[in-house]
């Protein structure tokens, strides 16, 4: 029998879930986990739903296309690990978390390989046979530097997540639009305070009583992505903004972390600029 995760986005209207029931029951399908949500602001209705059975993939997203005259976003996916490229600069703590994980077999991953514009992580990266693609960015424009990148990106023809693994150069939009809702970022503070560079020290100077980490997808504006992903640590006035950085940094890799596993489960609907997880 074939498993399959049902991901529906619609405008909020009766009988929605009664419809798409309706077909899972008729087609023989066994409901193994749904879970349901209505953004009652803007009226639209959304459901993750895992159902087992023996029917095929097209042919169920042929009959859920069916289920209502208005805009519906359907999508019918087979489980299956997702290849993902991380792409990263000189520091290995969330590149490093991540590898270990996939290493565990914690991840449903294939991790075709990491790119980088400095080559200090390399060795790190080939103790896990993954291919590892040095790409300088000196004497390169921005927009010759990505275009060496996305050459590489080029060869993955179902890359399903690029993961910024503290990737620390921005994007140009056409890059972004390239991978839209398909690149992860980490960013080393609790969105949407202290962007940019240096947030440690900034909320060190600020004299903040928690510090956090926040996983988003990346958009043409620098760090306001649909934030996927958020978590926090309480802390005193006895810390430096050094201790606050190595504490942040445990806090950057689990909350990367949960934000890729949330992707290869296929969990995170889009709404506008914020994300439903389901």
């Amino acid at each position: 029998m074939s498993q399959y995760r049902v991901l529906i986005d619609a405008p909020d209207k009766k009988g929605l879930v009664y419809n798409i029931s309706s077909i899972f029951y008729h087609n023989d399908l066994n409901i193994l986990s749904n879970q349901e949500f209505v953004d009652n602001e803007h009226g639209k209705f959304f459901m993750r739903s895992v159902v087992e059975g023996d029917i095929d993939q097209s042919e169920l997203l042929k009959k859920l296309n069916n289920i209502s005259s208005d805009t519906v976003n359907i999508k019918v996916i087979a489980p299956r690990k997702k290849d993902i490229v991380i792409m990263v600069t000189k520091e290995s703590h969330a590149l490093g978390d991540i590898l270990m994980r996939y290493e565990a077999g914690e991840l449903d991953i294939n991790i075709v390989g990491v790119i980088s514009n400095y080559n200090n992580l390399q060795n790190l990266v080939k103790k896990f046979n993954i291919r590892f693609y040095h790409v300088s960015h000196e004497n390169l424009t921005r927009e010759a530097h990505e275009a060496k990148i996305l050459e590489i990106l080029s060869q993955y023809q179902q890359l399903d997540y690029i993961v910024l693994a503290k990737y620390m150069r921005i994007l140009t939009s056409n890059f972004i639009e390239s991978y839209h809702n398909k690149i992860i970022n980490i960013h080393h503070s609790f969105l949407p305070a202290f962007i940019g560079a240096n947030p440690y020290k900034q909320a060190y100077e600020r004299g903040v009583k928690i510090i956090g980490a926040t996983a988003h997808f990346v958009n043409e504006v620098l760090d306001n992505g649909p934030i996927i992903a958020q978590d926090v640590k309480h802390i005193d006035h006895a810390l430096t903004w050094m201790d606050m950085q190595r504490f942040g940094r445990d806090i950057e890799k689990v909350v990367l972390s949960r934000a890729l596993s949330l992707a290869i489960e296929d969990k995170i609907f889009v709404n506008a600029n914020k994300t439903v997880i389901l």
